[in-house]
């Protein structure tokens, strides 16, 4: 019986959620499967990938056959890297510890390159939303200018306004005062 490793779909419309299965190559896509063995969820950033290694090693050995999306998920998981070890432990090239050191090596510096990628998005992140506040600042700096420009040309209007009711006060005044005698 030939097997696969493949992807079961599941979750809601929209928002696909895989599991990682063990399935007769004849079985359909969301059929029956033999084992699971993780999930796959690319909705997130970056995309999560929950795998017991051992029992994806252990099928890869036995000879189960993943899909091109499980492929590339088992290599970023490091599933290919350690059967190729095992695979030069079986031949005599070194032995368990020596395998083991360099899975451990090749992990460390992949989880450095995803650090350094994180850092960078992060810093990209950063950098952005300071520019985008020092925009703001400028903008709202234009905006204050603006105001104050109109409330200095409002208040020069008024007050231009009084002077001219003032200015007039004091001629009616005057004229008022000389009538009123006259009147009298």
């Amino acid at each position: 019986m030939a097997t696969k490793i493949r992807l079961q779909r599941g979750g809601r419309k929209g928002y696909a959620v895989y599991s990682i299965v063990i399935a007769d190559v004849r079985a359909p896509r969301d059929g029956k499967f033999n084992e699971k063995i993780g999930t796959y969820n690319p909705n997130t950033n970056p995309a999560t990938v929950d795998l017991n290694f051992d029992r994806a090693l252990y099928w890869l050995e036995v000879g189960a056959q993943p899909t091109d999306t499980v492929r590339n998920l088992l290599k970023a998981e490091g599933v290919f890297m350690m059967k190729h070890l095992r695979g030069g432990v079986k031949k005599g090239a070194f032995d368990e510890a020596a395998c083991q050191q360099k899975f451990d090596a090749w992990k460390k510096e992949k989880e450095a390159a995803k650090e350094a990628a994180e850092k960078k998005v992060a810093d990209a992140k950063k950098a952005k939303v300071a520019t985008n506040l020092e925009a703001e600042k400028k903008a709202n700096e234009a905006m204050a200018k603006k105001v104050a420009e109109k409330k200095a040309a409002a208040q020069a209007e008024e007050a231009a306004k009084n002077a001219e009711a003032e200015a007039a006060q004091v001629e009616e005044a005057p004229a008022q005062e000389t009538e009123a005698p006259a009147e009298a």
